[in-house]
């Protein structure tokens, strides 16, 4: 005759709480902060946790202390690969101190980034990063502490705004091109608060030359199809055009499309300059030329500044601005003799 083993239970925090004779969410500060608790009463815990063989969970630490340790980051579209070295920043800061990133992707519309942003609420978060158009209803409080990455039309109530200087990488785009004797330049952009100041910035500096910019798409997208689009509409009514600023890298490959399909050659011919210095610039088949918006540093301020605010419970400390870098690579060139 054969017997089942008993079964074992796994050891929760208030098993280890009721070892040690302390409360769960002492447990919990343990496990999170142990600097702020004394040595006495922490070298209980650790003993109960070593006796009982018990391993966090992040549930039950989050319901004892009431936090989640989860970070809520809404995009607007994943094939921005500007969100991947955003992501890959706020990661490098957030993990160390225990914290996961929950992802959602808003596309543009009024009523999706609000359901992307309630469904992030609904969980839970303990702070919220923005890297989307907020709607309009969104112009208020979140309730949790809020960053907004990157330039946007609108910030909520009380948000920090982490951004590049989008003005400056403009002119520095500008600047580059003009330094290689184009005046023709075309530029294509987009909708939102990141393009427009890429834009203003661009256009300033050629204004103040005396260049002719064309500018296309101010009111689309940002993908590579619309790259494509506004490229080809450029070089259709100006192929006088020498140079082109696209607002993003993805653009500017969508941009490369267009002027193979009209038989021109980069950059003997056109020279193509994007912004973002993603991975895609950095292939080797591309080699683009494209502004460094340092989108991890974006990503790591981010995160830092929202840890702040959710340990200390401190207000908005306002805007930081992260200074762009210019790199040079194959596809900008002299303007032909």
């Amino acid at each position: 005759m054969t017997h089942d083993r008993p079964k074992t239970r796994r050891p929760t925090i208030y098993d280890v709480a009721k070892q040690a004779g302390v409360s769960p969410s002492l447990v919990s500060l343990v496990l999170q902060n142990p600097v702020r608790v004394s040595e006495k009463r922490r070298d209980a815990v650790q003993a109960a946790i070593t006796e009982l063989g018990y391993r966090p969970s992040q549930a039950a630490t989050a319901l004892a202390s009431s936090r989640t340790k989860s970070i809520g980051l809404v995009i607007d579209d994943y094939r921005n690969l500007w969100f991947v070295d955003l992501l890959r920043g706020m990661e490098s800061v957030l993990t160390e101190e225990g914290y996961r990133v929950m992802l959602a992707d808003s596309r543009p519309g009024e009523n999706r980034i609000s359901e992307a942003v309630d469904g992030l609420l609904a969980m839970h978060v303990d702070g919220l990063v923005i890297a989307a158009e907020p709607s309009a209803s969104m112009l208020t409080a979140a309730g949790v502490p809020t960053v907004v990455a990157g330039w946007r039309n609108g910030v909520p109530a009380g948000a920090d705004l982490i951004t590049n200087d989008d003005d400056g990488g403009g002119a520095m785009a500008a600047h580059h091109l003009l330094g290689l004797g184009h005046t023709r330049i075309g530029h294509l952009s987009g909708f939102g608060g990141a393009a427009a100041h890429r834009r203003a910035g661009f256009a300033g500096r050629l204004r103040d030359a005396g260049a002719d910019m064309r500018v296309v798409g101010e009111a689309g997208g940002t993908s590579e199809e619309d790259g494509y689009a506004s490229a080809c509409w450029l070089l259709d009514h100006h192929p006088d055009t020498t140079a082109i600023f696209a607002a993003n890298d993805t653009m500017a490959l969508g941009a490369f499309g267009a002027i193979k399909a009209r038989g021109l050659a980069v950059p003997s011919q056109i020279s193509v300059i994007g912004y973002d210095n993603s991975t895609l610039a950095k292939s080797r088949y591309l080699e683009l030329t494209s502004v460094d918006n340092r989108s991890d540093l974006v990503g790591k301020e981010a995160a830092k500044v929202l840890l702040a605010r959710i340990e200390s419970g401190a207000p908005s400390s306002g805007r930081t601005l992260i200074a762009p870098t210019l790199v040079v690579r194959g596809t900008t060139a002299p303007l032909p003799g």
